[in-house]
């Protein structure tokens, strides 16, 4: 139970500055000499309120990294399910080849390629994170669905003439789901550094943005001067990733149990 608390703690600090930290950013933010101590975090890179920035930066990487894990499963998993059910398998063959490819390609190079292409963009950047997780979460949805379609009670429910449905989503689904569960807080991790790096390197995001991921790139220069815009959104990045695996394990142990 302390690690689950640990790890809700973990996830509810990060969570409530994105979700409701701009509620109590101005509109208009003085700036003033950069790397200085004023305020309760000192300014940042360009002089501005660094508290304020922290209030302002996190809706980008939470949200974009939640939405991209979300759309990821909802397109992955039927995908795999359906190349795990097929009949003939040829069909199975047609649809995990090109999965193979795009693994192939390093996440990165496949952010920076398509954010060249399609432009900057908080949509863009969703699109583009789940697509980098589409190919892993559709292979561990059909590896997990082969598991279950060998099963003797799946082949009697078809032998009865239970339906498509019945057979491949609610009952392959259920026995899918602590597989799935499993893997969802690694990949929402993976998610958050994806973003992260996708700040680093200005994709999706302008380059001054109020943003986590761009706070800890662009104030590093004054890592010595006034750490706090580098530590705290850095903190909070890690806070997030480090408690979103601490509740699914706790989650999986009690289910387990």
């Amino acid at each position: 139970m302390k690690r689950a608390g640990a790890g809700g703690l973990l996830i509810a600090v990060p969570l409530a500055l994105a979700l409701f930290g701009p509620l109590f950013v101005p509109e208009e933010q003085a700036r003033g000499a950069p790397f200085v101590p004023l305020g309760p975090l000192g300014t940042d890179f360009v002089g501005r309120d660094t508290w304020h920035q922290v209030l302002a930066g996190g809706r980008t990487v939470v949200l974009v990294a939640l939405l991209a894990t979300a759309l990821s499963y909802v397109v992955g998993v039927p995908y795999g399910v359906v190349a795990a059910t097929a009949r003939p398998r040829l069909v199975d063959e047609v649809l995990m080849r090109p999965l193979d490819v795009l693994l192939a390609v390093p996440s990165l190079l496949v952010l920076i390629l398509v954010a060249a292409v399609a432009g900057p963009g908080l949509g863009v950047l969703v699109g583009i994170t789940a697509l980098v997780n589409f190919p892993d979460v559709a292979r561990l949805s059909r590896a997990a669905a082969l598991e279950v379609a060998g099963r003797p009670a799946l082949e009697a429910m078809r032998m009865q003439g239970e339906s498509w449905w019945r057979t491949s989503v609610v009952y392959t689904g259920r026995s899918m789901a602590r597989t799935l569960a499993a893997d969802l807080g690694v990949r929402l991790t993976g998610a958050l550094y994806l973003v992260a790096s996708a700040g680093f390197l200005g994709v999706g995001v302008p380059p001054d943005a109020a943003d986590w991921a761009v706070m800890v790139d662009r104030n590093r220069g004054g890592l010595f001067l006034q750490p706090w815009a580098v530590v705290v959104p850095a903190l909070l990045i890690v806070a997030l990733s480090v408690g979103v695996n601490l509740v699914f394990d706790r989650a999986l142990r009690e289910v387990r149990a």
